[in-house]
């Protein structure tokens, strides 16, 4: 079987968790405030806090932003559910906004949710292309949006408009008009999940780029004490000579990174650029090239003059095929050993949403996007002879569903 998106885990990978381990400090500690100095420099950012997953990040970032009940919180109705859960944690609702024709939310559509309870918007880079950031940037800025923002605390009224929140637990690496992802927004987060395309087993990051004027140092501080139950010490702290006092300032959370996981972080990280993006990209593009020539085969987008894929997710879609024979060719698919996947159910026709009011009916182009929509296997070792293995399993798979479907019609 090929399977989906293995990690990569290699001798050098090896070598620093078992580093990390031999030091006699496998927590929070110097390799994880390293690994954040990198992902700053890295993502052209201002501050970074690492923590134990991206869910954890924008949980955080809305915590410290003053979230809460009877506030909205604007994310799209096509991504996966943790977007949308961080936001119920938080005491928030959810506001979706229907799917572009790239996957992202369409930001057409954002403005006419806005009301006087926005607090946040929430954009997913989904498969790790970009959002349109200039024009979400543009409508928080918009004179009649910054009139109608309600303040609900001191922090908010500092930035005087909606926050802009990016879930880009797709797109480390990716870039948006010649400058990373995250540096369009006011804080960013990234997953360091196991079949995300730079891993630390589990883990995550909240990156930081406020306006001037707020202290950026001073919120880590706070952002660093609210992901540990509110200490204002942590471990690393409190083993200094005569460190081990310490108080706790809020009821925190227990969101803190490991030094374990971000030795894996280090050795990914600084591969990645020179390494890993250049394998992705190549196997994103060698699936693009082998499929082109198959007119019912609708292929993602890699790159355009504004944007730049990590080439996160592979996003197939079927041309004229319905939910139901995309299903079938799914099977047909593993029958042929080959893992594939569907990126993702739109969060309306999940049980919990779906009874909590939301109705996939307003949200047509997700659910157009969703129903033909088949992810194919993209990772740093697959090899091309796999690559092709592949693209024959889904030819066969088209050609025995398509198939059938004439065989159903001339019944």
């Amino acid at each position: 079987m090929i399977p989906f998106s293995p990690p990569r885990i290699d001798q050098n990978i090896i070598d620093e968790v078992v580093d990390t381990l031999r030091s006699g400090w496998i927590t929070t500690g110097p390799k994880t405030k390293l690994f954040e100095r990198e992902i700053t420099a890295y993502s052209q950012t201002k501050k970074t806090i690492c923590l134990n997953s991206g869910t954890a990040g924008i949980e955080l970032a809305l915590a410290w932003y003053g979230i809460g009940p009877g506030d909205e919180v604007i994310i799209p109705a096509y991504t996966y559910t943790a977007t949308a859960n961080a936001v119920v944690h938080s005491g928030a609702t959810p506001v979706m906004c229907d799917a572009g024709d790239d996957f992202n939310i369409d930001v057409s559509k954002i403005e006419e949710l806005i009301t006087e309870r926005t607090k946040v918007i929430v954009p997913v880079d989904i498969g790790g292309l970009p959002c349109d950031y200039d024009e979400i940037n543009a409508i928080t800025r918009k004179k009649s949006i910054i009139k109608k923002f309600n303040p609900g605390n001191s922090l908010q009224k500092q930035l005087g408009r909606i926050m802009v929140l990016a879930d880009a637990a797709h797109s480390i690496g990716s870039e948006y008009k010649g400058k990373k992802a995250a540096a369009h927004t006011d804080a960013a987060i990234f997953s360091f999940h196991a079949v995300k395309n730079l891993t630390t087993a589990e883990g995550g990051a909240l990156t930081l780029n406020l306006p001037e004027g707020f202290d950026h140092d001073e919120i880590y501080t706070q952002l660093s004490a609210k992901s540990l139950h509110g200490q204002t010490k942590d471990a690393l702290a409190k083993v200094q000579k005569g460190g081990w006092r310490y108080d706790v300032i809020e009821p925190g959370y227990k969101y803190n990174m490991t030094d374990v996981l971000a030795s894996i972080g280090l050795v990914e990280l600084r591969r990645y650029e020179n390494d890993t993006l250049k394998r992705r990209r190549a196997i994103y593009n060698m699936y693009n090239q082998l499929l082109s020539e198959y007119d019912w085969a609708l292929l993602p987008e890699l790159e355009n003059d504004s944007k730049k894929g990590n080439a996160h997710l592979y996003l197939l879609r079927i041309k004229d095929i319905e939910g139901a024979h995309r299903n079938d060719m799914i099977t047909e698919i593993y029958e042929q050993d080959v893992a594939v996947n569907v990126h993702y159910q739109p969060l309306p026709i999940l049980s919990y949403y779906k009874h909590s009011g939301y109705n996939i009916d307003t949200f047509p182009n997700a659910f157009e996007l969703y129903k033909n929509e088949i992810s194919l296997p993209i990772y740093y070792d697959l090899t091309n002879d796999q690559v092709h293995t592949i693209v024959n399993a889904v030819v066969h798979a088209y050609n025995q569903v398509v198939n059938k479907k004439h065989a159903e019609a001339t019944v």
